[in-house]
């Protein structure tokens, strides 16, 4: 019976921030051994399309998760998608705006923000996401958006960001005080969610499924799948909620697990 193996970016197979910014050999090679046994690899992150790089989307993975389960993608197949509701997307752009909060709108394959975003604009380049998918003029009245994330630049619009799931049930954010940025969306949709939907539609029996990851929202994911695997960086919060734990990603975790417990 075929597999599916889902595979979390940051601090999983990649590190941006600690200098590690492609997968690395040992990896890639335990991968594609998975796929040449007849197995399916796939993402699943909270990045949109438009923030992964030219050497993940040419990789070679069977389908990819994105914005925290809000689209799937088999075989170069949009199998789901559910964009956020459009009015709450134009009501928060006028908050963010009049509260000088800095944000991308996250789309199906391009991601929008405003010129004058600098400060955004160096934040990503700094952790290596390209610009090719990112827009900089744009009708929100005519794009759909996935994932809000935003940059907070003092304690009035910081306390806006994390007031708006307290006001809006339907939503959930993940944010970074030290940095002072905010991920906002649905509340509904989640890597797991996203997973599932995949494993329907290929037919594989969750029993058959593994996950790698290593962040917060990642739990979901790794308490889900018939055996989630977190990686050795991952916080002890994380790790409680999977079945196994392998390697750091900078030890080539990821093939120390599909050896260990795939393979």
């Amino acid at each position: 019976m075929k597999k599916a193996i889902f595979f979390d970016i940051d601090g999983t197979l990649i590190d941006c921030v600690n200098g590690l910014t492609d997968i690395t050999p040992k990896v890639k090679k335990a991968i594609k051994k998975l796929q040449s046994d007849g197995n399916y690899v796939f993402i699943a992150t909270g990045r949109p399309y438009a923030f992964l790089s030219e050497s993940l989307l040419n990789f070679g993975f069977d389908g990819f998760v994105l914005t925290n389960g809000a689209q799937v993608i088999v075989n170069n197949k949009m199998i789901y998608k559910e964009p956020l509701d459009k009015d709450f997307v134009k009501e928060l752009a006028e908050n963010f705006d009049e509260l000088h909060i800095q944000y991308i709108l996250q789309g199906e394959t391009y991601s929008y923000i405003k010129n004058e975003f600098k400060e955004f604009y160096s934040l990503y380049t700094s952790i290596d996401i390209p610009e090719k998918y990112l827009t900089r003029n744009y009708d929100i009245n005519d794009i759909d958006v996935y994932k809000i994330e935003m940059l907070c630049p003092d304690d009035r619009a910081m306390d806006y960001c994390l007031s708006i799931v307290n006001t809006n049930k339907d939503y959930t954010n993940t944010y970074d005080i030290n940095l002072k940025t905010f991920e906002l969306y649905s509340k509904h949709n989640t890597k797991a969610t996203g997973i599932l939907k995949a494993l329907e539609y290929l037919d594989i029996p969750l029993k058959n499924s593994y996950a790698f990851g290593d962040g917060m929202n990642d739990i979901e994911m790794l308490s889900t799948v018939g055996c989630g695997i977190a990686m050795g960086n991952a916080n002890d919060d994380v790790k409680i909620y999977a079945k196994e734990i392998t390697d750091t990603v900078h030890n080539d975790g990821i093939a120390v697990g599909i050896d260990k417990f795939i393979l």
